[in-house]
């Protein structure tokens, strides 16, 4: 097993090498000059230039790219081009909103999608099984954004039972934060559960024909006890890959849900630094993420061997 986890941490370095030398390209390549927004457009060439100079991108690609990763490797991920603070510190104060709200929509995906996905596969044809994935097949079409603002209009403004929008730090009261985030979370985590109830009900159905499924029933314990206890811990293996992978993606992914509630998250700050042209902190949640994907699929590789013995490395 530690070896499994080194070789896989191996693979970590790797993975990251690849991915900030795409990063750094496609950035660098792409139309648009830092120091051109940062001065507006009555600059002078010359000003322009000066700037440049200052934030060392006249230099050769292949220079600024071994002087940025040498940097990151030693965990200095950079100046902000236009904050003129170290990125690692607006990185952690975007973390935590970015964090709690991924974390409250995958929880409100769990707890739709698996309940979902194990009463279609025990109602398997029936009519109820069609409406539970009818209702997924809508959570999979309904865009976030316009589920938020439809939150908004009922919930906030119009019954006035929970923040429209805004954030509050854990430091402010754990509560009093979190009550902005049940709206999104919700308007993020129900589209979610449609792939999550669709895995689930795969899932089970393949473990409710297997012969140790009927021998349990056939011992007449309790329908509870088989359905937990025999099927739905033997269909985990699917289930956990689908909720890690979706984790991973809402941590990246959720700009468009923190737009609508102006939540300050990770999401927005990309959004921001890419329309300025800011390529420390674009590198740098590029990776950020990068190391998210590949650690949950780690932590899951591992999260594996506990739920299916029969798995080794």
């Amino acid at each position: 097993m530690l070896q499994y986890i080194g070789r896989r941490l191996l693979s970590l370095i790797v993975v990251l090498l690849v991915v900030a030398v795409v990063a750094f390209l496609l950035i660098h390549l792409a139309p648009g000059d830092p120091a051109s927004v940062m001065l507006g457009p009555n600059a002078t060439v010359e000003d322009v230039q000066r700037l440049r100079q200052q934030l060392a991108l006249d230099r050769p690609l292949m220079v600024q790219f071994v002087a940025w990763f040498s940097r990151m490797i030693r965990g200095d991920l950079g100046i902000s081009h236009f904050a003129q603070r170290p990125v690692s510190d607006i990185l952690l104060e975007r973390a935590e909103p970015t964090l709690l709200l991924a974390g409250m929509a995958l929880l409100v995906a769990i707890m739709i999608g698996l309940p979902a996905g194990v009463v279609a596969a025990l109602r398997r044809g029936t009519v109820v099984d069609q409406l539970v994935m009818g209702m997924a097949l809508l959570g999979a079409s309904v865009p976030s954004f316009w589920l938020g603002l439809t939150l908004i209009l009922y919930v906030a403004v119009g019954l006035g039972w929970l923040p429209a929008a805004g954030y509050l730090p854990l430091r402010s009261g754990v509560l009093d934060s979190l009550r902005y985030f049940v709206l999104p979370s919700i308007a993020l985590g129900f589209p979610n559960s449609a792939l999550i109830s669709r895995i689930t009900r795969s899932a089970m159905l393949d473990v409710l024909r297997e012969d140790y499924v009927r021998v349990a029933r056939a011992k007449g314990l309790a329908m509870m006890r088989v359905i937990f206890k025999h099927a739905l811990r033997n269909a985990l293996v699917p289930i956990i890959t689908v909720v890690a992978l979706t984790f991973a993606g809402l941590m990246g992914g959720a700009v468009v849900t923190e737009t609508v509630f102006g939540i300050p998250g990770i999401g927005r700050l990309v959004v921001s630094s890419v329309l300025r042209r800011d390529y420390p902190v674009i590198q740098a949640t590029i990776m950020l993420v990068a190391a998210i994907y590949v650690l949950v699929n780690l932590l899951v590789d591992l999260v594996y061997v506990y739920v299916d013995p029969r798995i080794k490395y």
